[in-house]
């Protein structure tokens, strides 16, 4: 296993990542590089990646905790914290201090650990198709000393459980079909008065989903935009009964 270690930069999106940069000595990136964040981008959301295990680590601030992480190919933001995810650690509210939260979609887990470190108290469900990435998410909590952070995969979550809070960047790339499938088979899952926080680029759908959202979930919920930066919306689904 390879160790790697990546300073932050959040002013980047693994959505751009298979474009060539420059490298810190001036070079252009390598066609070699290039094809890898591309493999990696592309496998994120299968449950088994076929490219290489490649443990890096990471230094990442969450919600005011300055941490040290792991990430690897073939899961979502491999490489850095992508700006989507950014975007909602710094506008989403302030985690309340107990009950049962969600990241959906975790990747290797900064929403997840940034829940369970603002609120200890807390259970925290970290769900992934990925299998690669719950090993990540499960590893950077054991690593930070976490316990209250449970990995699943979604059908391991048990059906009857609700959630306080949820906080996804959601796959969207999936395509529209799987997101609403997705979206629709988690938000209901809100107990009363439970708020869900989701970011999504304003020029991948985040309006018309906002629209959509609002009428697939009906009467219950209220749906608006909560903040939007660097080209984010944070959309905010609320439980009202």
């Amino acid at each position: 296993m390879v160790a790697i270690i990546i300073e932050l930069d959040d002013k980047t999106d693994d959505r751009t990542a298979s474009m060539p940069r420059a490298d810190p000595d001036g070079g252009a990136r390598t066609w070699y590089e290039t094809r890898q964040n591309m493999d990696s981008t592309q496998q994120y959301f299968t449950a088994d990646p076929s490219s290489q295990d490649v443990r890096r680590s990471l230094n990442v601030t969450l919600r005011g905790h300055e941490v040290r992480v792991e990430a690897s190919n073939g899961v979502f933001s491999a490489h850095r914290l992508d700006l989507g995810t950014s975007v909602l650690l710094r506008n989403a509210p302030d985690v309340p201090p107990q009950g049962t939260m969600l990241d959906l979609g975790c990747g290797w887990g900064p929403l997840a650990l940034a829940m369970a470190l603002e609120s200890p108290r807390a259970q925290v469900w970290a769900v992934d198709v990925n299998e690669r990435a719950l090993s990540l998410t499960g590893s950077n909590a054991d690593s930070l000393g976490i316990d209250t952070i449970h990995t699943a995969t979604p059908d391991a979550v048990p059906t009857d459980l609700a959630f306080d809070l949820i906080w996804s960047n959601p796959p969207i790339r999936v395509g529209k079909d799987a997101l609403h499938d997705l979206l629709m088979a988690w938000l209901p899952r809100l107990s009363p008065m439970g708020r869900a926080y989701l970011v999504v680029q304003r020029n991948l759908g985040s309006d018309s989903l906002m629209r959509w959202l609002a009428d697939a979930l009906g009467g219950g919920f209220t749906v608006s935009k909560q903040s939007s930066a660097k080209g984010f919306r944070v959309i905010e689904v609320s439980r009202t009964a």
